[in-house]
């Protein structure tokens, strides 16, 4: 029995119309919000997102909700640093992680990252982690999946007359389409199913200055966001909630549910 067939038999909806809409192509999770990630073969999506997925954070505790993360929009040296997950998958504790410094020198989640951090932040800042069992989505913006298309993708490359890499746009879950005329903007209050595990598309990513900033070089260019301002009304790519956790992999074949 495949996944497909397994989210089935237990959704019972056997009624229930399924369109193949494409492949999963890549899966990226960060655990230190605006850090590097890292590229995974595949993984447990939890009700708040990707397991680990943005589980630590930078707070500047003189604000408040959103605002209180403090990020490579501030301060884009911090995509410098790349996290991964170490250990085996637990879903009651939060994720150890290692960092590694654009140096090559390596981290842990603890005062010794705060005194590396701090001096290139104008705030006083503090170190957050979450509780995977707990209600919060994490550090995460708006939902707890974010999906891009190698379409829009390749749409925006045109537009911008630049070639681009996918990663400037920090998804979870990158998606190769089976039809370039597929239209995102119909998924919106539809079911996603990859794997076992089965999403809603809730909006459009609305795009900040984050995308301006090259992965690699962590050089500007904000000619990208005001074409993506211009021709795309900052939307580029799908928020989506999950629904119903289980395990996704690449090479997974996406479906909308009808």
């Amino acid at each position: 029995m495949d996944a497909l067939d397994e989210y089935i038999r237990r959704r019972e909806v056997n009624s229930l119309t399924l369109m193949a809409i494409g492949t999963i192509r890549a899966l990226y999770r960060y655990p230190v919000k605006s850090f590097a990630g890292e590229s995974v073969q595949a993984s447990v999506i939890e009700r708040y997102g990707l397991y680990g997925d943005r589980s630590h954070a930078f707070v500047d505790e003189t604000k408040e909700g959103w605002d209180s993360f403090y990020t490579a929009r501030k301060l884009p040296k911090m995509l410098g640093y790349k996290a991964k997950l170490v250990g085996e998958y637990s879903g009651v504790q939060t994720p150890e992680i290692s960092i590694e410094a654009p140096d090559g020198r390596l981290f842990q989640w603890n005062e010794a990252l705060l005194e590396e951090i701090q001096p290139y932040a104008k705030q006083k800042l503090s170190m957050k982690s979450y509780d995977p069992q707990s209600s919060e989505l994490m550090g995460v913006d708006a939902a707890s999946i974010l999906i891009i298309t190698n379409t829009t993708l390749l749409q925006l490359e045109e537009l911008w007359g630049k070639k681009l890499d996918h990663r400037r746009f920090r998804a979870n879950v990158v998606v190769t389409l089976d039809d370039d005329s597929q239209d995102e903007g119909n998924w919106i209050g539809k079911r996603l199913i990859m794997g076992n595990t089965e999403l809603q598309v809730d909006e459009y990513c609305e795009r900040c200055s984050m995308i301006t900033i090259d992965p690699d070089t962590l050089e500007r260019d904000s000619s990208l966001i005001k074409k993506v301002n211009e021709e795309m009304n900052l939307r580029f790519g799908m928020y989506a909630a999950v629904i119903q956790p289980g395990e996704v992999k690449i090479g997974d074949r996406l479906y909308l549910a009808e």
